[in-house]
């Protein structure tokens, strides 16, 4: 059983990243062997639309043409029991990255009829971690829920199944003082990364064992 998590994040050790440690270390106490791929390391582009996987009685329906470093990707997550995605909110929505790679993870197995058809030959759990420094009223007030809920479906579509998990609030910085940030209480943002982002480890490490239980279903 293998669950494989990709790091949306251009930054190594924050909180998408430790947030989807904690996700695998979940995954790993139901017996899964686990991976943690970052995708900033990775050199790709985004979707562009070929329709190579669209094209009849093509070798490459339903998969994606693009030779690059997400061709090896794109192969284990068809080997895959369980993915997890996990990205920081930056101007709204995902990063660049982590947005190319749902357009080329998803797309090919999308099937353009009216019965919401997926090529992905199995059914399996998905689940996605946002990471923001905005609070759960901002989130709300900005709508990013919508957002979440949409690629929710598009998951949904194609796997089978999916879960999210917002983590709002999140420390940004070891020193606020070096950094023009004054939209932010610094003590206030030390004493919630104290005190609350334990609880969203905790989350994080849940999905990862509510994930991996449902593929022993």
């Amino acid at each position: 059983m293998k669950v494989i998590a990709f790091n949306g994040s251009p930054r190594k050790g924050w909180n998408t990243e430790i947030l989807l440690s904690k996700a695998l270390e979940g995954a790993a106490t139901q017996g899964a062997e686990t991976e943690l791929i970052h995708l900033y390391t990775l050199n790709y582009k985004g979707c562009i639309s070929c329709f190579s996987c669209k094209r009849k009685d093509s070798k490459s329906y339903g998969k994606c043409a693009m030779k690059d470093d997400l061709m090896p990707i794109l192969k284990k997550v068809e080997e895959a029991d369980a993915i997890i995605l996990g990205s920081p909110i930056y101007l709204g929505t995902t990063t660049g990255e982590m947005r190319s790679f749902l357009e080329r993870l998803i797309f090919p197995y999308l099937v353009y009829d009216e019965s919401h058809s997926t090529l992905f030959k199995k059914k399996i759990p998905t689940g996605f971690i946002y990471t923001m420094g905005l609070n759960m009223d901002g989130l709300k007030e900005r709508g990013y829920d919508q957002h979440f809920k949409l690629t929710d479906m598009f998951l949904e579509r194609i796997f089978g199944m999916s879960e999210y998990l917002s983590v709002t609030d999140t420390y940004q910085f070891d020193d606020y003082s070096k950094y023009v940030a004054t939209a932010f209480d610094p003590k206030a943002k030390a004493k919630r990364r104290e005190e609350e982002f334990p609880n969203d480890c905790k989350k994080a490490f849940d999905m990862g064992v509510r994930l991996t239980q449902r593929t022993l279903k």
